[in-house]
């Protein structure tokens, strides 16, 4: 409880001194404001001389609307197929007869180290995207590029060091993630994760360098390249385990091959890019100015990385009461609440994916405008993303509510026992009766990063996975058996959301206070 009151303290004294605002850069030596930059060069300069010395000026033009559309849909495109990597391979796990449920439970094992490694990737991708932005809308082209190699060379080093590490520890980290429930779950998640270990280092690049390359104006782009891998991801699944008969490894190969394309495609992309110009001291690895952009990447990593942390929780927790269970304490049965729960995670993984999506979408409209001291198109693209935001989250609830049983065909329901069905349609309409909230709390999470308020964004994020999501994981099944499992995160989302509100709220009057002041300074230059 004193932890909880910590974090909690913490947060609102972050909302008030946000270490993160990144109004200070660094150019040449010379430390700039960037509000008072902005407000200077727009009284200095005819608005025709502002608009040729930025690039991607027209993030403070367009209409927000339609640089939402832009941004956000092929962001959206890309994190759900990114998502639909791991999804797909379970659907056509499931369907596969001589897989069935221990493959789908083994896939589960497995599918939270893959999301370790896009943890570290968006920490790194997001974090750039956004620095990248804020510089340009301040015209900081020299920290931009530097940024940007900066991000290779740390991605690349990461990617090494993670696939080291799960080759090493193999064994002891599938038993961590509950994949010793039975011995034939364990050898298909061992199976799977040393092929899926392979391609991690392709997996991260292409994933850290997509949002990179939508700060660079091009979204549409960074979608083709997702979109070609989860392509080919989709043609090879079904040839090599049905076809092929190679099980969990084929499943495996066909998304690292996949991976690999998306990796390929980023590569090129970064030979080419528009607004700005990588050169060869761009790759020298700078810790000045990773310090910059890591803490904005922060809130991304924990997003994700606290997904690890509860699945684990639950996992375990899963199979600690599922033990207790008069039906799944059997061990034909007993990979079945680990195989529903990854199921129902999968399918709250494509909301987020939007949700998400959606978000980091605006990353670059917002912080080209945070730079350029646009304040009012801040506030007014908060509103219309909580919205937006809101209509999704919606929308999936009311199909988890009446179409639960659909949603469980889809991962091979055919094939197994009523006790699957039963207990999957629970999980379904329990655990995400609260995604409206859900998908409230993730937007909130993902602008205050665009803002460059790392330092809120980072602490209610945490609050959110780690104190309640893993707390209450660990807390409910004493008191509620198996089913306690599932009420963590309703209960999680419910305390977050009243969080959110007063952030929602304070945020809104900052921006109110910072607009006023800005038109404050222009009129003093005026006179």
């Amino acid at each position: 409880m004193r932890k909880s009151r910590f974090w909690i303290y913490a947060f609102f004294i972050a909302m008030k001194h946000d270490v993160g605002d990144l109004s200070l850069f660094s150019n040449g030596g010379k430390v700039l404001n960037v509000t008072e930059k902005a407000v200077s060069t727009k009284t200095e300069k005819s608005a025709s001389t502002l608009y040729s010395l930025k690039a991607n000026s027209f993030l403070e033009s367009e209409p927000l609307g339609d640089l939402m559309r832009k941004y956000a849909i092929p962001c959206i495109i890309s994190l759900v197929v990114a998502a639909l990597y791991n999804i797909v391979d379970q659907i056509f796990i499931a369907n596969a007869s001589y897989l069935g449920s221990y493959g789908n439970a083994a896939n589960t094992v497995v599918y939270p180290l893959t999301i370790v490694a896009l943890a570290i990737a968006v920490m790194i991708g997001d974090g750039c995207c956004a620095f990248v932005s804020l510089c340009l809308g301040c015209g900081n082209n020299e920290d931009a590029h530097r940024s940007i190699g900066s991000s290779v060379i740390l991605c690349v080093l990461a990617s090494i060091i993670l696939t080291a590490v799960y080759f090493i520890f193999q064994p002891q980290i599938i038993s961590m993630f509950g994949g010793s429930v039975n011995e034939e779950t364990y050898a298909l998640s061992k199976e799977y994760f040393t092929y899926i270990s392979i391609g991690i280092p392709f997996y991260m690049f292409g994933q850290a360098m997509n949002p990179i390359i939508r700060s660079d104006g091009s979204p549409k782009f960074a979608m083709i390249s997702t979109l070609a891998g989860a392509v080919v991801n989709i043609i090879l699944d079904p040839v090599f385990i049905f076809g092929f008969h190679w099980g969990m490894m084929g499943a495996a190969v066909a998304t690292v091959l996949g991976q690999g394309l998306t990796a390929i495609l980023a590569i090129w992309y970064l030979c080419h890019m528009k607004a700005v110009n990588l050169q060869k001291k761009s790759f020298e690895l700078s810790g000045k100015v990773i310090s910059r952009f890591i803490p904005l990447g922060i809130c991304s990593f924990l997003a994700q990385i606290s997904l690890v942390a509860a699945m684990a929780a639950i996992n375990n927790m899963i199979r600690k009461y599922g033990a207790l269970d008069p039906i799944f304490s059997q061990t034909e049965y007993a990979q079945i609440p680990m195989a529903v729960v990854g199921i129902v995670m999968k399918f709250f993984q494509i909301v987020i994916s939007i949700v998400i999506g959606m978000a980091a979408g605006c990353i670059p409209v917002v912080g080209f405008n945070m730079g350029a001291g646009r304040k009012d198109r801040v506030k007014k693209l908060f509103s219309m993303l909580l919205v937006s935001e809101a209509i999704v989250g919606f929308i999936a609830l009311v199909i988890v509510e009446i179409f639960p049983r659909a949603l469980i065909g889809i991962f091979g329901a055919a094939n197994e026992s009523s006790y699957y069905t039963d207990f999957a349609m629970k999980a379904f309409r329990i655990y995400l009766c609260m995604v409206v909230l859900a998908c409230i709390n993730k937007a909130t999470f993902i602008y205050l990063q665009s803002m460059g308020k790392a330092l809120a964004s980072t602490l209610l994020s945490m609050v959110r996975e780690v104190v309640f999501g893993v707390g209450f994981a660990l807390l409910l099944p004493m008191w509620f058996g198996l089913d306690g499992v599932l009420y963590s995160m309703p209960a999680s989302d419910i305390l977050t959301f009243v969080m959110s509100i007063i952030v929602i709220a304070i945020t809104m009057k900052s921006l109110d206070r910072q607009d006023n002041t800005d038109q404050g300074l222009v009129a003093a230059k005026q006179v």
